[in-house]
């Protein structure tokens, strides 16, 4: 039975392997790229430099008008006011997260922008000449679902020298993405290989879930056997007599160093290929990231399609907002004004008084996200921790953590500067931060406080699998040959 065993554990890692080293050797060196170069994304930074000065003189229309002129009958997920070239517009995501743009000078709904008009808008959003190139529903840089509701998107090329592209929405008119040549480039060598995101399998997002699911799946597969197969074969004792490396392995050459380098790295390999098929949340084994809309509807403490009407020239005269979003926190409405460098002033909308929320309001508030539920511990968090942490993506600080006492001791995040619910944690999310990130990204916050020793770790570490895995498709290479 043990010989069966392990002629099975042989064919199962040599045939499967010689497939999976490819898929390894891959997902190590696209690694090391989007160690640098990220998938495409406007940031909120980018988005707010490109929007021109608000003109408020030019605002004739009130929130209340441009909500009911969108049809809205509860209070939109967002409102903001912000220019569309040279026209103010107010714009909304309403409750299934559909987008409206309304004229703030007339009231009209603006429910479709053609390409000329798209062009104007990402000229003077980049500061340079721009020429239009397609209108398309989708391509390889804007596959992602959160752009559907926006979708066709206008193309458009900028004459800057580095090869820039905007993508506009032929629906609102919002610049919703940009790209430039080099990180097109680079892509095409690490996030869209490593996700596995090409544009046939990504447009269909259970299709694009199955295949990676049924790529890491059977690679772990492989890495197990592997790891299994490698120990039997290792000798620290009574070493090969005619073996490589010290005589600790039987084998020589590239399965030496295949061999050698799998056994160095099993705990990693093993981890990142496992973390790496959880990172589509199988099953949904694990909770959302945030609060449903029903919540926030509880947080915010008013329902209706209404906002006071704000002095708009009276509070922003100096000229130096970008863009307003209008918000309700426990019933009370407050401004969030954003200048082209992303600096917040909130405001009362009534009286154009600077807002400074007591902590000991937020905390009553917050206990309406779960009502069932209740607020045990109210924390002002500082410093960034395990669990909120920045890394790719900045964690605003100081943040106000409170815990509730339910089942799953959920812990909401809320901004103590604009109010808003910023972040959502849970016993299940905790969990994934370590199975996932830990294992994935090695994010831990002895590491990426320090660049550099992230950096060298995550190089020492993927290089070790790049010996494995190459080597893996050398040896598997050379026997298929055979």
């Amino acid at each position: 039975m043990w010989r069966k065993v392990r002629r099975w554990l042989y064919l199962i890692h040599r045939w499967m392997g010689i497939a999976g080293c490819l898929l390894i050797a891959m997902w190590f060196g696209s690694g090391l790229v989007m160690m640098y170069i990220g998938f495409p994304v406007l940031t909120e930074a980018e988005r707010l430099a490109g929007l021109p000065p608000l003109d408020v003189r030019a605002v004739a229309t009130t929130p209340d008008a441009a909500m009911a002129a969108a049809g809205l009958s509860s209070f939109p997920r967002s409102l903001r006011l912000e220019m569309a070239g040279d026209l103010p517009v107010y714009r909304m995501v309403d409750d299934k997260g559909r987008p409206h743009t309304v004229a703030a000078t007339d009231g009209r709904v603006i429910g479709a922008v053609d390409a000329a008009t798209a062009q104007g808008t990402a000229q003077r959003f980049a500061g340079k000449p721009a020429r239009w190139i397609e209108t398309a529903e989708r391509d390889q840089w804007t596959v992602p679902n959160g752009l559907n509701a926006w979708r066709p998107l206008h193309r458009i090329a900028i004459d800057d020298g580095r090869g820039t592209e905007l993508y506009v929405s032929a629906k609102t008119g919002e610049v919703m993405r940009d790209t430039h040549r080099t990180e097109r480039f680079w892509n095409w060598l690490g996030a869209v290989p490593h996700w596995l995101y090409f544009t046939p399998i990504r447009k269909d997002p259970p299709l694009w879930r199955q295949v990676v699911l049924w790529t890491s799946g059977p690679c772990v597969v492989v890495a197990i056997t592997g790891v299994w197969i490698g120990w039997l074969r290792l000798r620290v004792r009574r070493r090969f007599a005619h073996g490589s490396m010290a005589g600790v392995s039987p084998y020589h050459g590239w399965m030496a160093w295949h061999h050698v380098a799998g056994l160095a790295g099993a705990l990693f390999l093993l981890g990142w290929l496992i973390s790496g098929w959880l990172s589509v949340n199988p099953n949904q084994w694990f909770n959302g990231r945030g609060f449903d809309g029903a919540a926030l509807q509880r947080y915010a403490g008013h329902a209706r399609a209404s906002f006071p009407a704000p002095d708009w020239l009276g509070m922003l005269a100096d000229g130096g907002a970008r863009e307003i979003r209008m918000t309700w926190v426990g019933n009370v409405p407050a401004l969030q004004v954003a200048s082209g460098q992303g600096e917040i002033t909130v405001l009362d909308p009534r009286s154009g008084a600077p807002v400074h929320w007591d902590r000991a309001m937020l905390t009553r508030t917050a206990g309406t996200l779960m009502p069932d539920a209740k607020v045990v511990a109210s924390f002002l968090q500082t410093d960034a921790d395990t669990y909120w942490y920045s890394h790719h993506n900045a964690r605003r600080l100081p943040v106000l953590r409170l815990t509730f006492d339910d089942a799953d001791h959920t812990w909401a995040y809320v901004d103590p500067s604009t109010g808003q619910v910023i972040g959502r944690s849970d016993d299940s999310r905790r969990l994934y931060r370590w199975v996932f990130n830990a294992a994935h990204c090695y994010d831990f916050a002895s590491l990426t406080q320090q660049r550099l020793a992230w950096d060298v770790v995550m190089w020492v570490l993927s290089m070790a699998g790049l010996v494995m895995s190459v080597s893996g498709v050398v040896v598997g290479w050379r026997r298929l040959r055979r």
